[in-house]
């Protein structure tokens, strides 16, 4: 029992102590709550692991919760594209739930509150509210507004409400203490006036709550028992017990927030807002670009979902923040591809071979889909006289270190034969066009001859010129060339975009590839990880490069 007690985190602890104390697990219930204004990235994966992970092992409900309260930014195309996100990645929520869905509850409790003085109609400039604030050294001023009696405030909300007031004219703070520690508890506002429609509830609203009235009022609505938020909404617990006990009456159960810390990631920037400028500027092709640090764009680039959970689970929970490289992510993905990709093979830099004593016209090869899963099976792959193999594969003299094909030295072709580099054909400028070999028949792999069994030192993957089926190939590297591109604040982190994240070429493939579907996702054998794009049609196949066979950027840097 001690051993399994020290390997929980620290989340889980908590819950394990509240269950030793007033806690049943059937009051057990938690929340994935993101604001739809905005595709959800490699961040939220950990706290939608957090909580349907913390959901599946106390086998509680957990709530899908769109915080949409500011319809100047939430979209129902982040709503759809959230939802297909969480599903993707394997949860399922027990009920799907809108902050929008409670806006007349919110509204009553504020009618409450400002009936019994705990809260009030200012009229300041937003301007004038920051200035009297104060600082963390030097309390707050109290509103001139402050002191309204109850039936000018409710008055003037009540009009708030009916759109009969201009925006930025009034807002409802709650009465609470000027002179705090915590500048949160400075009179914060619960109420702001918007004449924008909402996705859901059309024009019916020309206020809106603020998060921190909303988010906690929110999960008392739906019993939430833990409310995990990220670190930076420590200092909003104060404020989110606060409200909770004002609404409170004898017999309630109360949720808990606790905090977690959030994850950086290396290379990239996580920032919503961040994010969209790169959308809206042009310098990625949309949220689901195979570049961004979206679920939508980490899907279309080839991850899977299981590769996604296993690097959230590995990273864990924190109470510090850090920064996780992305090659760890990457490691995962490779991790869970080797075990499912199919083996093919495909050419990105194309040099002919031409096989000069093969005499037949093509032969058809068994090769192995894939050696890590038994019930893979094997295909069928074309052999001919005319071959591509990568250029990088060959050099006309090379040291005793290079294992691949050059003059007078022999290498295997992958699922075929051994083969002699005999001479080279160039164009003027001395570029090589064609290296022209010779074969030996007896070495056919798995034909179980004597010649068959001889080693060389190096294999190389091909393609049948005659039969090899054209591709676009997109190869992406880091779209950040700086490790942390928003930690200079005197600098503009889009000066550290990677001008060579994304490189387009035609490569070849073998002809099985012919009929792959979007999403289909196939190791390049020698090469790495592929998939294929959405931007692929009848005419064109269009893959896009999800990971090389090892990390080349740590060695590259």
């Amino acid at each position: 029992m001690a051993e399994e007690t020290k390997s929980l985190n620290f989340i889980e602890q908590i819950i394990e102590e509240d269950l030793k104390g007033n806690y049943t697990k059937e009051v057990l219930k938690f929340r994935f709550p993101p604001e739809p204004n905005g595709y959800l990235h490699i961040g939220h994966a950990s706290s939608i692991n957090l909580n349907f992970g913390l959901g599946k092992r106390y086998n509680a409900p957990v709530n899908l919760r769109f915080d949409d309260t500011n319809p100047a930014k939430e979209e129902q195309e982040y709503v759809d594209a959230i939802k297909k996100d969480v599903e993707w990645l394997g949860f399922t929520w027990s009920k799907e739930c809108y902050a929008s869905d409670y806006f007349q509850q919110l509204y009553d409790w504020a009618i409450a509150l400002i009936k019994n003085g705990d809260a009030y109609v200012d009229s300041q400039t937003s301007e004038e509210i920051a200035a009297q604030k104060g600082t963390p050294t030097k309390p707050g001023e109290e509103s001139p507004f402050r002191n309204r009696s109850v039936e000018e405030n409710l008055a003037l909300f009540e009009a708030m409400k009916n759109g009969e007031t201009n925006e930025g004219e009034h807002v409802l703070r709650a009465k609470i203490d000027m002179t705090a520690g915590n500048m949160l508890m400075r009179d914060p506002i619960m109420y702001r006036t918007l004449h924008k429609p909402h996705h859901r509830t059309g024009n019916t609203w020309k206020i809106y709550p603020m998060y921190d009235w909303a988010h906690g009022e929110s999960d008392f609505i739906e019993q939430i028992s833990h409310s995990f938020c990220t670190l930076e909404f420590l200092p909003h617990r104060e404020l989110y017990n606060w409200f909770l006990k004002k609404i409170e009456k004898p017999g309630d159960f109360l949720p808990k927030q606790r905090e977690f810390a959030r994850r950086n990631f290396s290379h990239t920037v996580v920032s919503k807002r961040k994010l969209a400028k790169l959308v809206q500027e042009g310098i990625v092709t949309g949220w689901d670009d195979p570049r961004m640090p979206t679920i939508s764009g980490l899907r279309r680039r080839g991850y899977t979902p299981a590769s996604i959970r296993n690097f959230a689970t590995s990273i864990g929970i924190a109470k510090r923040e850090n920064v996780v490289d992305l090659s760890h992510l990457e490691f995962c993905v490779r991790e869970d591809l080797n075990k499912i990709a199919p083996r093919v093979m495909g050419v990105i830099d194309p040099l002919k071979i031409v096989i000069t004593n093969y005499e037949e016209e093509e032969e058809w090869l068994t090769a192995e889909n894939n050696p890590e899963d038994e019930h893979a099976g094997s295909r069928q792959v074309p052999f001919s006289k005319e071959l591509y193999i990568e250029r990088e594969d060959f050099k006309e003299e090379a040291n005793r270190k290079f294992f691949r094909l050059k003059l007078g030295k022999e290498v295997r072709l992958k699922n075929a034969y051994i083969i002699k580099a005999e001479s080279v054909i160039k164009d003027a400028e001395g570029n090589i066009l064609e290296v022209h070999c010779t074969y030996d028949k007896d070495t056919k792999s798995g034909s179980g001859t004597e010649a068959s069994q001889r080693k060389v030192k190096g294999t190389l993957h091909w393609v049948s010129i005659k039969h090899a089926i054209p591709a676009e190939i997109r190869l992406y590297d880091r779209l950040f060339s700086v490790e942390s591109p928003d930690a200079d604040k005197e600098k503009d982190y889009l000066e550290f975009i990677n001008p060579n994240s994304l490189e387009v070429i035609t490569g070849y493939v073998e002809p099985s590839l012919q009929e792959a579907k979007v999403l289909d996702k196939f190791q390049f054998q020698r090469i790495g990880y592929f998939c294929i794009d959405k931007d692929t049609s009848a005419k064109k196949l269009v893959f896009n490069k999800t990971v090389g066979l090892r990390d080349s950027w740590g060695k590259k840097n």
